[in-house]
């Protein structure tokens, strides 16, 4: 029967992604595609930088399974369920990917995806690596999801961005979501996220400072390198955004999809200085060095 389906053109094949659930959204879709990739180059060729962010996949860390296959002599030996109240902790890698510079940092929580977390994730790098690398520019665009802790929909995230990174830096901060279902063309996920797994693939994440090693290890044939750090921090979900607040931020929606195209410049309000968690805890590198209070710890 196999042969004969063979001579008559059949063979195995797995369900193809490939249609969309309307015109309308394609169209959105390749809208949304199209400005994005005007901003990025508008900004690339004025030496803005230009960031891709995302959370990843949370790993339980313990003598877990791990997906993939790694070069041993014997098969390591790992427990039988993965049962998550049998994990020593989750981590909650967060991610900025530097597109112009190849550069990747991971920020490995240990508490919840939260907009907090993730604003606090992007100023971290900003004020450790960020502001070196480019000293003279006052204008950033971010990449993101549509959905998570970074969302659209997201008004925390908006307000931390505001307060904390363009409020404290005088950034002017330009955010474009990626539209839903479309987050695999984010450049985190096919040039960051994707090497990492890649690199501790078929290896049991055992304790934080496995993840932070095999994250901060992570390079590529193009030059990419990493940096990682765990982040101790307690975050609490729930935190809600009353329209007042909202209205005091200074966010502009673009013509285009305003939904998920803005721009938020600094308003004075609290230029200057930063209430954000990273600055009263302490901060982990990969390579077990602890990270300072102050800008340019690591340089």
């Amino acid at each position: 029967m196999g042969r004969i389906l063979k001579d008559l053109g059949f063979s195995l094949r797995v369900n193809f992604k490939s249609l969309s659930s309307s015109s309308s959204c394609a169209e959105v879709r390749d809208e949304q595609f199209k400005y994005i990739g005007k901003l990025r180059q508008s900004f690339s060729a004025c030496g803005n930088p230009v960031i891709s962010v995302d959370t990843k996949k949370k790993e339980l860390i313990g003598q877990f399974k791990n997906q993939g296959r790694s070069w041993s002599k014997a098969p390591v030996t790992v427990a039988d369920h993965d049962f998550r109240s049998q994990a020593e902790g989750i981590a909650t890698p967060y991610g900025i990917y530097d597109v112009g510079a190849n550069r990747g940092s991971v920020y490995v929580g240990i508490s919840s995806d939260t907009p907090e977390f993730a604003t606090d994730c992007i100023c971290r790098w900003y004020k450790e690596e960020g502001c070196y690398r480019y000293p003279y520019q006052d204008e950033m665009l971010i990449l993101a999801d549509s959905g998570g802790s970074n969302g659209y929909r997201c008004r925390a995230f908006k307000q931390g961005l505001q307060i904390k990174l363009a409020n404290c830096y005088g950034l002017k901060v330009t955010v474009c979501h990626y539209p839903p279902g479309c987050s695999k063309w984010n450049p985190i996920d096919h040039r960051l996220f994707s090497e990492i797994s890649k690199n501790w693939q078929g290896r049991p994440l055992d304790s934080y400072q496995t993840i932070l090693n095999y994250i901060s290890t992570t390079t590529t044939a193009t030059g990419l390198k990493v940096r990682a750090c765990l982040n101790t921090s307690h975050y609490t979900k729930g935190k809600r955004i009353s329209d007042g607040e909202m209205a005091a931020l200074a966010l502009k929606p673009h013509n285009i999809q305003s939904e998920r195209n803005y721009t938020i410049t600094p308003n004075g309000s609290s230029f200057g200085t930063s209430n954000s968690s990273f600055d009263q805890e302490i901060w982990h590198t990969g390579d077990k060095q602890p990270a300072m209070a102050k800008s340019g710890s690591y340089f």
